[in-house]
């Protein structure tokens, strides 16, 4: 790896204007993270202090670099030109000018090893560009083979069901995508400042570049971007490496997509695969992942107004202009601009045009579809046999409904330069996108704005400058654009009477309404460019990167289970040497354990304590300086049964309804909660959501009623808690009842029973009985054992106390807590607990002692 000082060196560039075309004019706020000392450095090693001089970066990663690049065949030099039609270029206008922008990514050509080391010193220093240089046979099977052929059909929702209909899985290809992937981090790695500099991953080819990213740095300040489609849970649960690619993009800061669709499907999968629930927070969607907040981004792309302004004011622009109003003057023109494949639909537009001239004879002669096809991305059988169908419906399209003088139907199958193109967009009365499935599609924005014109081209087409001007829109619902056009008419592609409805409804609107829908349009294309979208992504990207200093961070896991643990610096990990050492010189202990997910593993069908986990209770317990208490949500009748053999152990049931100091002992009240006729009205609510949500169910309690989703589908059943709490809530708002979410249920308790008033319970009698504790462990991990936590802490922080005691109050998992310490989960906790036993004194008591003890100050 390139040393720190390299990197730094390396990259003092210049940010001249690299477009040339006019910029966004539109004033840009600076994004920048705060500067100051790093508290925690990452295991990469020591970082240096920037100099005052050093720029922030954003290092912009895709698959290509927005380069054309050519080879003199004479002199056999290189030349290479800025792609100015590329997004990752445009997307540079929202940055502020105090940041220079890094490319990485890979050539469109191949470049001979002897020339690669040359070429790229080129790209660096003229034009802020690092080319990966993937050896032809990896660039073949990563991008030809896994990217192409298996990933974005996949993506588009066609499953390899057969090998007429995409290619099944392919380890090999998985791994070169894998080790391509590892090349673009390197070259990565070789480039960023980590503690300053942003880098944005954009696409399905590098959905595991975050996992080494995050692996070299752990506080890397990182987002990603999907520009395809992200499909249903249904579909990307049959990707055989799911879960690798689902960790690595969580290894971002923030991910962002172009439609709520493809962020919801996102957040199915990551609640159905690995288990994580998604909050709202201040209008962000974050999800909580190892103790860091891995935040949504939602935002469709935009187009560059600049660019397309330009391109009309470019004098080739209006002489085929008017060479195309020449053409097709006295019909009416309905324009379709996609690439040639399976999923942008182009055969059912066919279709949906002959069914419109068959339906409506007098719009024969006049009215023509002219249909530009972009040149395919990717070769294959599947794009031939796409293409040989487009071409076999046109000819007999024309050949029924063509005459001579007019072709219903013109293709126009070539690469098609930009002014052409927007010629076509600023005469055709009605664009049509009839994708089956497309991740975005700019082609509706560009024509919205090609139909508002310039003052250029409005009189070159003789349009007066007072006019009005109008755009019809026709798109599929299954486009990511689809959302933000309200105005344009929605169509199923695969209906084709409904398309060829649309069609003629959008050629015979009236002129007033064809110019309100394309103000509405247009107001909102100019005013959510490609600036705005990159602006918003970084803003957010700094927003999600506040916390990276505050926290302390390590990496866990190996290959792509890599991830890191970021947690408070007050928040670590319970040492058994640290808490045995605490618990030996102490005399007056007060030890709080929860029962499910602390001594049971939460997921554990059989919920009755282990042998292991009795013994270890009763050897604490024999120990005359412990009081050690179960505190459960459970039903009394269960742990009395399940604890019958722990003669001295003290146990809380219902959250501390029911109390009992040990085995011989009787089962107290909580004497605040005595009315229960708020259970005829919570009883049939629940009942409602059982019938209706399978795999919930209803546990009754003495004080308390429990639905209990677990077993339910994971986005209904999450779905149904949260109105089952709002219908709760509402007929249960005059009642002396608390109503919570806790993890898979929905609990209904009386007011003033939690586990925090158990703890406040016995300490508050160890205290009035003159046996100050000296030592309180509460361990616990859920929602509930948060009042615990509270509670041991400020009751024994209270100035009445002659001595502050020694407070270990413990969650189980790595989350955010009250609590100051984390055990992994219950093998932890069990070991923790024999480590104390092994420590204690063991001299058996009898349970009247230890009961009088208690009653006489209670």
């Amino acid at each position: 790896m390139v040393s720190r000082s390299s990197r730094i060196s390396l990259l003092e560039l210049s940010s001249a204007d690299m477009l040339s075309f006019p910029q966004t004019p539109r004033p840009l706020p600076r994004v920048l993270t705060a500067p100051g000392i790093i508290p925690d450095v990452d295991s990469s090693g020591d970082l240096d202090v920037l100099s005052p001089n050093t720029r922030q970066k954003v290092i912009l990663v895709a698959n290509f670099l927005p380069l054309h690049a050519q080879k003199d065949p004479e002199s056999g030099r290189w030349c290479f030109s800025f792609d100015e039609d590329s997004l990752y270029l445009q997307l540079k206008d929202g940055f502020s000018s105090n940041n220079d922008v890094v490319y990485v990514g890979s050539l469109k050509v191949e470049v001979d090893a002897s020339e690669q080391e040359e070429v790229s010193q080129k790209l660096l220093e003229d034009f802020n560009c690092v080319p990966t240089f993937l050896p032809p046979d990896l660039q073949k099977k990563f991008y030809h083979g896994f990217c192409k052929q298996y990933l974005w059909t996949l993506f588009h929702y066609m499953l390899p069901i057969c090998p007429d209909h995409g290619n099944g899985f392919d380890r090999m290809l998985w791994q070169a995508y894998v080790s391509a992937n590892k090349i673009f981090a390197d070259k990565v790695l070789e480039v960023i400042n980590p503690e300053y500099d942003f880098v944005w991953v954009h696409d399905y080819h590098l959905m595991v570049l975050p996992t080494f990213l995050r692996k070299a740095f752990n506080r890397v300040k990182l987002g990603f971007f999907l520009h395809s489609p992200f499909p249903s849970s249904e579909i990307y649960r049959t990707l055989p490496v799911r879960e690798e690619i689902m960790r690595a993009l969580l290894n971002a800061d923030l991910i962002g997509f172009h439609t709520y669709d493809y962020a919801r499907h996102f957040l199915s999968c990551c609640s159905r695969l690995m288990g994580l629930v998604f909050e709202s927070k201040r209008g962000h969607i974050g999800l909580e992942y190892f103790g860091r907040t891995v935040y949504i981004k939602i935002l469709a792309v935009g187009i560059h107004m600049g660019q397309l302004e330009s391109a009309l004011n470019h004098p080739s622009s209006s002489m085929k202009a008017k060479e195309i109003q020449k053409q097709f003057k006295g019909k009416k023109l309905i324009l379709g601009a996609d690439d040639m494949d399976i999923f942008k639909g182009i055969s059912l537009k066919l279709l949906a045009m002959e069914r419109l001239l068959l339906q409506h004879e007098e719009l024969r002669g006049k009215l023509v579809l002219v249909q530009i096809i972009n040149p395919a991305r990717t070769t294959g059988k599947d794009v031939q046999e796409a293409k040989r169908e487009t071409y076999m419906t046109t000819r007999k399209i024309n050949e029924d409904f063509g005459f001579p003088g007019y072709e219903p139907i013109i293709l126009i199958d070539r690469k098609v330069p930009t002014y052409e193109k927007t010629a076509y967009y600023a005469l055709a009365e009605c664009c049509i996108v009839n994708a089956v499935r497309d991740g975005m599609n700019l082609v509706p924005y560009k024509y919205t704005v090609c139909r508002q014109g310039t003052p250029k081209m409005d009189e070159a087409l003789g349009i007066a400058s007072a006019s009005c001007h109008a755009s019809t829109l026709v798109v599929s619902e299954f486009i990511g654009c689809s959302p933000s056009l309200s105005g344009a008419i929605k169509v199923n592609p695969w209906d084709i009477d409904a398309v060829a409805n649309a069609l003629y409804l959008a050629i015979m609107m009236p002129d007033l309404e064809k110019q309100l829908r394309h103000e509405k349009h247009f107001r909102y294309i100019s005013t959510h460019d490609v600036a705005y979208w990159s602006r918003a992504f970084v803003q957010d990207l700094d927003r999600a990167c506040k916390d990276h200093y505050s926290k302390r961070c390590w990496g866990l896991g190996f290959g792509l289970g890599f991830r890191v643990i970021s947690l408070s610096p007050s928040f670590r990990k319970l040492s058994i040497d640290h808490i045995v050492s605490a618990y030996r010189r102490t005399n007056r202990r007060a030890i709080f354990l929860d029962y499910d997910g602390t001594v049971v593993p939460q997921a554990s069908i059989v919920k009755t304590p282990s042998p292991e986990v009795i013994s270890v209770l009763n050897n604490l317990c024999d120990d005359p300086k412990n009081t050690v208490f179960i505190v459960s949500g459970r039903g009394k009748d269960s742990l009395n049964e399940w604890f019958a053999q722990c003669e001295n152990l003290g146990i809380a049931a219902e959250h501390g309804y029911f109390i009992r100091w040990s085995r011989t002992s009787n089962w107290e009240t909580n004497p605040i909660a005595t009315d229960f006729d708020w259970k005829r009205i919570a009883t049939p609510v629940m009942r409602s959501y059982t019938e209706t949500t399978d795999g919930s169910n209803i546990e009754a309690k003495e004080s308390a009623l429990v639905w209990h989703h677990q077993d339910a589908d994971p986005d209904f059943g999450t779905c149904q808690a949260k109105e089952l709490l709002d219908h709760l809530e509402s007929v249960l708002a005059n009642e002396p009842v608390v109503v919570k979410r806790g993890q898979h249920i929905v609990e209904v308790k009386p007011q003033g029973v939690t586990k925090g008033l158990v703890a406040e319970k016995v300490l508050s009698t160890m205290i009035s009985n003159g046996k100050q504790p000296d030592f309180v462990m509460c361990i616990g991990d859920d929602r509930s054992d948060e009042d615990m936590f509270e509670s041991i802490s400020s009751i024994a922080n209270e100035s009445c106390l002659p001595a502050a005691p020694e407070i270990f109050a413990c969650t189980v998992g790595q989350k955010p807590s009250k609590a100051r310490y984390y055990l992994d989960d219950t093998v932890d906790v069990v070991k923790l607990l024999q480590g104390l036993a092994t420590a204690s004194v063991i001299k058996p008591r009898r349970s009247s002692e230890f009961q009088v003890s208690f009653q006489d100050t209670a």
